[in-house]
């Protein structure tokens, strides 16, 4: 039996938790922890369908959109390498509490901004809050999980992430559009819903034996170095698209509709997202690979679609293409992180899963700031089509690398 199915399976006598956490936690901590990552998430992406709104207001491109969005991620990463290890080392707690701290300061700055320094310090921050809390959090869910089942907290731990990504969009678009205050009070909501957050974490247990914390580079134990790089790549392209879909998707759906509803494009990105958490609740239990492989060709079709309405200009064909590609991208990452989650040795779990974060953001962050560029010079439309193109195809050269590895 392959490796990433019988790690799932408890080790009889061998507790896979770490020395900090509780023996006996409880369902309440487990979700309260996952509600705790979906509130993070939602703060991140509070911003998307706020920018077109901002760019008026501050004057500044699609391509100044995607830097904003770039500085993000390239503090992210970072924070990602730096606080798996040392969650591992000093305690969850310890890295947990400050990092929501740094996401309620990020809302704050947003709630408050006066130019487009602010929205770069603004994103700079949050990035620092959700690259310290991703890996600890995930790690947390699987410590916590009452029966101790590896592949039930990668599918809270996925679910929680993908209705955070889509809730975000959708309750900003609403209140941006139908409230008051729309650039304040999508923030000062967030900094609410922090508080139970905040309140989750300080409960967890405090380490009781601390190890030493050494910085090193990113590195994946050798057993697992074949897992890593197939359900990576797969991943990194699974969130070049979730990359796509917050940045630049909701002008795309402007330009296509022609209308300037804010609600309808932080819609298009909730629909993409609730498909992809359908997509992960249908999955579970299923084998990691079994998932990939049936998540890429989907997540290629969405594209292709995604490319076609824009050549076409049709929101009908836009919004189909937007529920396939969901589907596929839930699929894919669920394979992902569930092959990671399982592979991964016990002492390591954190550390891993802020590596594999860091393949994840780093798809969101870099292929975006390239369509940024490319539309400055050939258009919005244009840009996004041939993102979708390259990307369909890469996602059949993985699929192929997958069928090979399986055999």
């Amino acid at each position: 039996m392959p490796f990433h199915l019988t790690a799932a399976r408890r080790t009889p006598g061998r507790d896979h938790r770490s020395p900090d956490a509780d023996p006996r936690p409880g369902r309440w901590r487990f979700w309260a922890v996952a509600y705790a990552l979906l509130i993070l998430l939602t703060g991140t992406n509070l911003p998307t369908p706020l920018y077109r709104g901002y760019a008026v207001e501050f004057g500044f491109s699609s391509l100044v959109v995607t830097l904003i969005f770039a500085a993000y991620a390239a503090v992210l990463i970072p924070s990602l390498l730096v606080a798996g290890p040392l969650s591992d080392a000093v305690g969850r707690r310890a890295v947990l509490v400050p990092a929501v701290a740094l996401a309620a300061l990020g809302s704050l700055v947003f709630a408050l901004a006066e130019g487009t320094a602010w929205l770069f310090a603004a994103r700079i921050l949050q990035g620092a809050a959700l690259g310290a809390a991703s890996g600890p959090l995930t790690a947390t869910l699987t410590e916590l999980e009452p029966g101790g089942d590896r592949r039930r907290a990668a599918l809270v731990a996925t679910v929680a992430s993908a209705g955070g990504l889509g809730l975000g969009p959708v309750l900003a678009g609403l209140l941006a559009q139908y409230a008051p205050a729309p650039h304040v009070l999508p923030f000062a909501v967030e900094l609410v819903l922090l508080v139970p957050a905040w309140a989750a974490i300080a409960t967890l247990p405090a380490r009781r034996t601390r190890a030493r914390w050494v910085p090193r580079r990113p590195q994946i134990p050798a057993s697992m170095r074949t897992v890593f790089a197939t359900s990576g790549t797969a991943s990194f392209l699974a969130f070049a698209v979730i990359g796509l879909f917050l940045t630049l998707v909701p002008p795309y759906v402007a330009a296509l509709s022609g209308s300037g509803n804010l609600l309808l494009g932080g819609a298009a990105v909730a629909l993409m997202l609730a498909c992809s958490a359908l997509a992960q609740l249908t999955g579970y239990g299923r084998a990691a690979r079994r998932l990939e492989s049936a998540g890429l060709p989907l997540l290629a079709a969405g594209l292709v679609l995604l490319a076609v309405a824009g050549t076409v200009s049709s929101l009908a064909l836009l919004l189909v293409a937007t529920v396939i590609a969901g589907l596929g991208q839930g699929l894919v990452f669920l394979g992902g992180l569930t092959a990671v989650n399982q592979a991964a040795p016990p002492g390591r779990h954190a550390d891993v899963l802020s590596s594999f974060y860091v393949v994840l953001y780093l798809g969101v962050g870099v292929p975006v700031v390239g369509v940024g560029f490319l539309a400055t010079a050939v258009g919005l439309l244009a840009a996004v089509r041939y993102f979708a193109g390259v990307t369909a195809a890469l996602c059949v050269v993985v699929l192929l690398v997958l069928a090979r590895t399986r055999r």
